[in-house]
């Protein structure tokens, strides 16, 4: 499948508004209980989308990605915890560094599967001499 830059773009862009405002809010009570889990989940996936729709084989840009996701984690936490102050109501809980450390194993599992794949498949092509 091979989707043009603009709309690669356009999809990350589109999904990464969706994911900040959904992180803002705080999660209903039927799912408080995995919160950590899902830091966990959500990164997982969302490295393995970005990496999907940008990355082919090249490790640099597995890194950037991987850094960005993480940032991105850490800025949206800072955000959690001023936006009760800034809106005046609350909103969602407080900065939870637990929360930065799921999406940080879940960013480092993706990493570890996407890194063996890219070695085995390597692998693969030598043994068979594949192209």
């Amino acid at each position: 499948m091979n989707i043009k830059t603009n709309k690669k773009l356009l999809i990350i862009l589109l999904l990464s508004t969706i994911s900040f405002i959904g992180f803002m809010f705080k999660l209903p009570r039927i799912f408080s209980h995995f919160d950590k889990e899902l830091h966990f989940l959500f990164y997982f996936c969302a490295a393995f989308i970005v990496n999907y729709l940008i990355d082919k084989n090249t490790v640099v840009k597995h890194i950037i990605i991987a850094n960005v996701l993480f940032l991105c984690g850490i800025f949206i936490e800072i955000a959690q915890q001023y936006s009760n102050t800034f809106f005046k109501v609350r909103i969602h809980g407080n900065f939870d560094i637990e929360d930065i450390i799921f999406n940080f194993m879940g960013l480092v599992i993706f990493s570890i599967i996407w890194f063996t794949y890219k070695i085995a498949k390597k692998i693969v092509q030598i043994i068979f001499n594949i192209k």
